[in-house]
């Protein structure tokens, strides 16, 4: 038997597809972290499913899917929030929806934003006329709201995703 040296078969078996990395962690936190890994992806179906005529289905996955890297491009920029009223119902958001909210992305003309006017926080489609701001409710029940000039008006972010159950 030889010391050393490369051997056919030896070494770590692939468990995430991937090249791994060896770090340290408290002796008390592995089982916490084999399982947060375990569970804090979905798996992402290789076909796609059909919302007119049905497809056949498929038994080949395209592998795992982490909500947060598909939903949260800006980790330490994003926030949530949740819904209340129904003045953006046009635009498929719902009462108790959860938003998620990008600070680092640059509020532009029909984007939808959290604003913050006169101390309350809204949810509004951004329009600008010239120097002129509009937040722009998605029910015609609702009125938009001119931001005047004297107006305490700030936006929080942009809305990135909407989270609600059909």
């Amino acid at each position: 038997m030889s010391w050393g040296g490369k051997r056919v078969g030896a070494g770590a078996k692939p468990v995430y597809g991937e090249v791994t990395k060896v770090i340290r962690v408290p002796a008390s936190k592995v089982q916490s972290i084999k399982q947060y890994l375990d569970n804090s992806s979905f798996v992402l179906y290789e076909s796609k499913v059909a919302a007119g005529f049905p497809v056949p289905a498929s038994d080949f996955t395209e592998g795992k899917l982490d909500l947060n890297q598909y939903l949260i491009k800006n980790p330490s920029a994003t926030f949530f929030v949740r819904v209340s009223g129904d003045s953006m119902l046009g635009a498929g958001i719902h009462p108790d929806d959860i938003l998620i909210v990008d600070r680092s992305l640059t509020p532009t003309n029909g984007k939808i934003v959290i604003a913050v006017l006169d101390g309350d926080l809204t949810v509004k489609r951004l329009r600008q006329d010239g120097k002129q701001i509009y937040l722009m409710p998605e029910n015609p029940n609702f009125q938009p709201i001119t931001v005047n000039d004297d107006a305490d008006f700030q936006i929080w972010g942009v809305v990135t995703n909407v989270i609600h159950p059909v």
